[in-house]
């Protein structure tokens, strides 16, 4: 039985066509016109960038890295062609010191929209060094021109504030009044002085004229006299008396008693040779005997600097121009004084 079902099996096999050798099948969409094909669906082209730093993740930081570069070596290859590079040592030492005050970290990171790390911000800061020396260069050779261009690209990382950040350590030049009188103030630990200096006026010989004076000869014009000058005395010339100064509206000996501080107040004085050349009036506030002379002697020297300007040296290098800037130590909690201690006791 199972023969004679074999038999129509292996007929109806023999009349059917292997499938490769026999028609395929086509849809009938695929039989219409080309033109009648829905268009192909097209990948859009990718646009380029346009910072060739895009894929670095940090684009704003090294397009301005490379702005920087492209910089310095335009502005080296113009002082090169002026043949001011390469620049001997001792050329180098004596171009003008730098006068830039670059932007702090966090203030700089606002240019490049991200927080910059302390390595990016001394990359940073090499550029701009490099770059400003460059622009001192040009200054000094006298292209002007070439100077200010680079000046242009450092100020955007420059401070606002410049000008008040670099004057900060400029001493301010004393003033003098339509007497010849000089103000300025001293200060030691908690003491301020404030100190008016007035050259002291000597007395000018006068011929008397054996004639009646006449308009072409003398002037009849009235002089001025100084009403803080002090009134002429029987002294001999050359007589130095501590009531020159005043302090307080008193004499210097009543309210110094003590000679160390008499000696450190007229110590300005002594190095400059103008001992007895100024009469001085002080008004001082705040803090001791000590702190009050010390105060004295700072204003008196700064007074002396301005109306001699060729001691400067010596009173700077003898450190009376420069604020004493030791301040009493604080006292210690738990203890009698600064450095004072109580003694153990085992018990």
């Amino acid at each position: 039985m199972l023969r004679a079902l074999r038999q129509p099996m292996r007929a109806a096999l023999k009349r059917r066509g292997y499938a490769t050798a026999s028609t395929p099948f086509v849809p009938p969409a695929s039989l219409q016109s080309v033109d009648q094909l829905p268009p192909r669906r097209r990948i859009p082209e990718k646009t380029k960038p346009e910072s060739p730093t895009f894929y670095t993740g940090r684009s704003d930081f090294y397009d301005q890295v490379t702005q920087l570069e492209v910089a310095i070596a335009h502005t080296r290859r113009a002082l090169t062609t002026l043949e001011l590079l390469p620049l001997p040592a001792f050329a180098r030492a004596s171009l003008p010191p730098a006068q830039s005050v670059w932007r702090s970290r966090d203030d700089m990171s606002g240019l490049f929209a991200r927080t910059l790390t302390t390595s990016r911000y001394r990359r940073i800061l090499v550029l701009l060094q490099e770059l400003e020396e460059y622009a001192r260069i040009a200054h000094t050779a006298g292209h002007d021109e070439l100077g200010e261009g680079v000046s242009s690209v450092l100020e955007v990382f420059e401070r606002k504030d410049k000008a008040a950040v670099l004057a900060r350590g400029k001493r301010k030049p004393v003033q003098f009044d339509r007497f010849g009188r000089s103000y300025t103030v001293g200060r030691r630990k908690e003491s301020t002085a404030q100190v008016w200096m007035i050259p002291v006026q000597q007395p000018k010989a006068t011929p008397k004229p054996s004639v009646a004076p006449t308009m072409g000869a003398y002037s009849l014009e009235p002089v001025l006299e100084d009403p803080l000058a002090p009134a002429p005395s029987s002294r001999p010339a050359g007589t130095i008396t501590t009531t020159t100064i005043l302090v307080n509206n008193r004499p210097l000996n009543e309210y110094f008693p003590s000679p160390a501080d008499r000696e450190r107040i007229v110590r300005p004085l002594k190095l400059a040779g103008a001992l007895g050349a100024f009469n001085v009036f002080v008004i001082v506030r705040g803090g001791g005997t000590t702190g009050q002379s010390g105060a004295v002697a700072h204003g008196i020297a700064k007074g002396v600097v301005a109306h001699v300007p060729e001691v400067e040296v010596i009173l700077r290098k003898a450190k009376v121009t420069r604020r004493d800037p030791r301040m009493v130590e604080r006292k210690k909690t738990g203890q009698p004084k600064a450095r004072k201690r109580y003694t153990w006791v085992k018990r």
